[in-house]
């Protein structure tokens, strides 16, 4: 499982948006370039995409830029994964509008997958922004507490 490169250098640009100055200033899509060493095209895709999302505001002209739309502290990285990628489904059984999975009918497994995907955004959706944007050593780096009880399937063994 491997996030995209442009939901990778979307959490790259908001963490530095973040440490430029979150929600209070203004910035520029040639000065997150510069900072985070993404192509200016790709940066400016991006603030298009989080815009629509809801988690950056954007003005046009004369003392324009973009900034974050909410404190940092207040957007995670599932909301940027998602914002870029659509809703976290590791499969296709918990993403409910596909049903094209050939054993469907008969998996033994889609009862867990629920579970596990639940898992998988609640420790994505437990790392904030704020978190990102701080130094290692400031940020207390830690892995995050719901990742502690991912339940094994029954009969496996961690």
């Amino acid at each position: 499982m491997r996030l995209s490169s442009l939901a990778d250098y979307a959490v790259v640009m908001m963490a530095a948006a973040a440490r430029r100055c979150g929600a209070t200033c203004r910035l520029n899509a040639t000065m997150l370039a510069e900072e985070t060493g993404l192509p200016l095209p790709t940066v400016q895709k991006l603030v298009s995409k989080l815009s629509s999302a809801g988690l950056l505001e954007s003005a046009r002209g004369t003392g324009g830029g973009f900034r974050l739309a909410r404190p940092a502290a207040a957007i995670t990285v599932a909301d940027i994964v998602e914002a870029i990628e659509g809703p976290i489904a590791l499969t296709a059984c918990v993403d409910s509008g596909k049903h094209d999975c050939v054993v469907e009918g008969s998996c033994r497994v889609k009862p867990h997958w629920n579970a596990v995907n639940g898992a998988v955004k609640g420790a994505l959706a437990g790392i904030t922004l704020s978190q990102l944007s701080a130094s290692p050593a400031d940020a207390g780096v830690q892995h995050p507490a719901s990742l502690d009880r991912v339940p094994a399937l029954a009969g496996e063994q961690v």
